[in-house]
């Protein structure tokens, strides 16, 4: 069994059969957070008039990806603050967790949150990260939202609040946009801007169960990666590697790493973890060691990655896109030599989002070009590009593989892409 299959397996056993649906996309970046999906069949091109089964007006703009479980789709958005540059008050800032019903694209309802104030100040692109930038989770019976300094909560499907959390008071002018994950009896929360620390709650009842800390200008959600003795979590921060104990939060092991802030997550198969983050930097390290491992499980380093968007991995190859001018990348696994490094065209501006894969084709949602499609093999072949006419607003969400279809959030619109 290859190791994404591994993970979806082990994720499958923690999750409850009876509500989740093997069609479902239940956390950011997808099946064991490795932005890949083995749909079939899925649309290579739409537009306002072709390929769209439904879309839905959010309540305001948001990062966050779409999931869903159950036959409803989930989301979250904000409105009140954050819209302009330098403008509004922070008083009137509210988020909301949106709930479609996942066939017909009608909205169930809306949920409206408080925050915990003062939050970072937005001054423009860049800094409006961390009002809705967080992908929701569900296990199948219970939905769980991160919202920075105001708190995680989890929540039952139809919104109810069943208890929530506080994970750290620290505010940053980036915003704080990781998502939270599920391992077992717990919910694991990448709190790195709050307060320094990967922090386990009992996600039941909220409780913390262990806290890490050190962990320094991380904007990444973690990894979780099962290898024959042990499960490790993964967190890439400035400067290092870090693996953790998921059941205590006890270190592993740590490498050298990216050597500035690191937004996009790890991605691993068969043991060997890939990272990339700022400053161009992508590398490749064993799992499995203990203390430093720099030497002896540094696998490569390589002097290209991408500031914002995840890598995927696909067949003995690394494809991530770069998040200023569009350009696309393919790195080989096991030594990390470029394979090819093309520009989208036309020209793709601003990728904030990270790409998924189904289907053979990477998915790539630009800030304000539509969404590109390349195959995904190791020659450059740019498929389809895609813009829905009417909605000219930012879209920085990765896409979800649903049942065939895609579901793409702006900050404007959910869409429903594909066949009916």
């Amino acid at each position: 069994m290859n190791f994404t299959k591994l993970v979806c397996a082990v994720g499958a056993l923690l999750l409850p059969a009876a509500t989740l649906l093997a069609a479902d996309w239940t956390q950011f970046r997808g099946p064991g957070g490795l932005g890949t999906s083995d749909e079939q069949g899925l649309p290579l091109t739409w537009s306002a008039t072709e390929n769209i089964v439904w879309q839905v007006a959010l309540p305001g703009p948001g990062a966050s990806s779409p999931i869903t479980v159950a036959g409803r789709v989930y989301l979250t958005s904000y409105t009140g603050y954050g819209l302009e540059a330098n403008a509004g008050e922070q008083k009137d800032l509210a988020r909301h967790l949106v709930c479609v019903d996942r066939k017909l694209g009608k909205t169930l309802w809306t949920k409206m949150f408080e925050p915990k104030l003062p939050e970072h100040q937005y001054q423009g692109e860049g800094s409006y990260h961390g009002y809705a930038a967080s992908t929701p989770i569900t296990d199948g019976e219970r939905l769980y939202l991160f919202f920075g300094k105001s708190g995680v909560l989890g929540l039952d499907l139809d919104g109810n609040e069943l208890w929530h959390a506080y994970v750290g008071e620290n505010v940053n002018g980036w915003g704080s946009g990781c998502s939270p994950i599920l391992y077992g009896k717990l919910l694991i929360v990448n709190a790195s801007i709050e307060s320094g620390s990967l922090v386990a709650l009992d996600k039941l009842t909220g409780a913390q169960v262990w806290r890490a800390g050190d962990i320094r200008a991380s904007w990444n959600t973690p990894l979780l990666v099962a290898g024959k003795d042990r499960t490790e979590l993964i967190a890439s921060i400035e400067g290092r590697i870090l693996s953790f104990d998921p059941d205590n939060g006890k270190p592993l092991w740590n490498a050298d790493g990216v050597h500035r802030y690191v937004c996009p997550s790890v991605v691993a198969h068969d043991g060997i973890v890939y990272a990339i983050g700022g400053g161009h930097t992508s590398l490749a390290v064993r799992t499995g060691g203990s203390g430093d491992v720099t030497a002896s499980h540094g696998l490569w380093r390589q002097g290209k990655g991408s500031n914002v968007g995840s890598p995927i991995y696909h067949d003995g190859h690394l494809y991530w896109f770069s998040d200023n001018g569009g350009i696309v990348c393919c790195q080989n696994a096991a030594t990390g030599e470029t394979v090819f490094q093309e520009r989208l065209a036309p020209e793709a501006g601003t990728i904030w989002s990270s790409p998924v894969l189904a289907d053979g084709k990477l998915y790539c949602v630009s800030q304000r070009n539509g969404t590109f499609v390349v195959a995904c093999r190791p020659k450059f072949e740019q498929l389809a590009h895609n813009a829905i006419a009417g909605d000219e607003t930012r879209a920085n969400a990765s896409p979800a593989i649903s049942n065939g279809q895609i579901l793409l959030r702006t900050d404007k619109a959910l869409y429903c892409i594909g066949k009916e």
